[in-house]
């Protein structure tokens, strides 16, 4: 770890150097780039400079223990000291596994009612409304970008943006199968029924540069549509493209202008197949860790909302929570926060 560290602080130093140089100065684009990189390591190297540091004062303080008058304090002196060496340590090692590039990336989101009829559309409707508190309790912005709503209530099919700071950080965990036990409004008996809806999260990537043959799209038009199907306008502005090659399929009907529309289906579609291309990319390298905390995939079952019992389970790391009521208004925290932790664990494992 030491000698990672050493070279960090001598990259460190280097791009300072490079900083006040005429070269840099004088070109923008490569005075942001070393600035940023030079950011990046900032964190890390002020830790390690402070590590160094306490290291130093503990050995100064030990030779303070031969003196009868400073030993109980530098005794008591070097126990904090011992302490501090201690945190440092484990937050170097927290700073040195490495970073998900997409980690500071807003995401698209896309939840559908899956098993259970119109109870799954329901439920799919309360996660968008779970996950809406959530982003609301961290600043974010939430744009929807298209919708199907069901017959009883809730969608069947929502896709929306989520804006803001290390949004993807945060949601990347949420992507699987989410299960439901409760009793539906529509039962008369009282029996607790199963339902299903699924997530799908992926980072949203800026200026997308892959080429799409037009000859490979297959592009509607149709009306808008609201609550119950009925038209929202009567000009055919939502739009849906397939990419008929890989099956990927995109709609917007959010804006009234067909145009526009169309245009933010082309960028969905490039960041759709993007992200496709970018996980079977990875696929290898994060086999290992990705089987033990969830692939991601929205057909993997990752958690249980049990109402009875006033209960949410993540299976993937076995984890519960008897507060369901509070976590259905956006009190996703204590879950989030189980989840990077073990990822954050197993990524400190393979670093062993």
């Amino acid at each position: 770890m030491i000698d990672r560290l050493n070279a960090m602080l001598e990259k460190y130093d280097e791009l300072s150097n490079k900083l006040t140089s005429e070269g840099v100065l004088n070109n923008y684009e490569l005075l942001k780039n070393i600035s940023k990189e030079k950011s990046d390591l900032e964190e890390t190297v002020d830790t390690y400079k402070e590590y160094k540091k306490v290291i130093d004062d503990i050995e100064n303080t030990k030779e303070m223990l031969n003196d009868p008058d400073l030993k109980d304090i530098a005794s008591e002196e070097l126990t904090s000291l011992e302490n501090r060496k201690e945190e440092l340590n484990k937050k170097l090692e927290i700073l040195l596994v490495p970073k998900d590039e997409n980690d500071g990336k807003d995401v698209i989101m896309e939840i559908r009612g899956a098993a259970g009829g119109d109870e799954a559309n329901i439920f799919a409707g309360d996660l968008f409304r779970m996950y809406s508190y959530y982003a609301e309790k961290n600043g974010w912005k939430i744009e929807v970008l298209h919708c199907i709503e069901g017959t009883s209530g809730g969608f069947s099919q929502i896709e929306y943006i989520v804006k803001g700071k290390d949004v993807y950080s945060k949601l990347k965990y949420e992507s699987g199968s989410h299960r439901v036990q409760r009793v539906p409004e529509t039962e008369n008996q009282g029996r607790v029924h199963t339902s299903t809806a699924t997530v799908l999260v992926m980072p949203k990537y800026d200026n997308v540069s892959i080429n799409i043959n037009e000859n490979d799209l297959k592009i509607d038009v149709y009306h808008s549509s609201g609550a119950g199907g009925q038209s929202v306008n009567t000009s055919n502005s939502a739009v849906r493209i397939t990419h008929v090659p890989t099956g990927v399929v995109v709609t917007c009907q959010e804006e009234r202008s067909q145009l526009k529309n169309k245009e933010r289906a082309m960028e969905l579609l490039k960041i759709k197949i993007n992200s496709a291309l970018e996980d079977e990319k990875n696929s290898k390298e994060q086999s290992e860790r990705k089987s033990k905390i969830g692939t991601g995939d929205r057909s993997e079952k990752i958690r249980t909302y049990n109402y009875p019992q006033n209960r949410v389970t993540d299976h993937r790391i076995n984890f519960s929570i008897m507060e369901l009521d509070r976590v259905m208004d956006g009190y996703l925290d204590p879950i989030i926060e189980a989840l990077i932790n073990e990822d954050m664990r197993l990524k400190l494992e393979g670093l062993k």
